[in-house]
């Protein structure tokens, strides 16, 4: 599905929200105004949400539900979207491995563990498509999370 918006350039501060509550989405930005998320019941209503508050702020929008004409397209945005995630997952995994080889606190740690694992959470509500990744970013975590578990048993 797309959402096509115009938003006024003043203030800036609508612009960026949307930009931010797409991102946080997973959409696709297209082009200038425009984005693409798979459809879903919970993608459906987080994207009327957006075209009402873009409606509040003195812009337009429309909600679209469309096909790929080519298949070519549809795997296209489809690969853009898993790469997308997929960056963020070797983010976490990369950052749990290099926390794992430092010498960080109880306390440090147990924050590091409870922000990426809150980050897994995040990224996943992104992850329309099964990205590669997902499995090695919680492992990573989950290593990370090891030895303190082996404190508290």
């Amino acid at each position: 599905m797309f959402l096509t918006y115009r938003l006024p350039r003043e203030p800036s501060a609508p612009r960026l929200a949307l930009w931010r509550a797409t991102r946080r989405l997973g959409a696709l930005q297209l082009g200038d105004g425009l984005v693409a998320l798979p459809h879903s019941t919970r993608n459906l209503e987080q994207v009327q949400w957006l075209a009402a508050d873009i409606a509040e702020h003195g812009g337009s929008s429309s909600v679209w539900h469309a096909r790929a004409d080519r298949r070519r397209d549809h795997e296209a945005h489809v690969a853009a979207l898993r790469e997308s995630v997929a960056a963020e997952y070797r983010v976490v995994q990369d950052e749990a491995a290099t926390a794992g080889a430092a010498q960080l606190s109880d306390s440090e740690r147990r924050r590091l563990v409870r922000r990426l694992r809150g980050q897994l959470r995040r990224i996943g509500l992104r992850d329309h498509f099964d990205a590669p990744g997902r499995e090695r970013a919680r492992s990573a975590v989950d290593d990370l999370a090891r030895p303190m578990e082996s404190i508290t048993a």
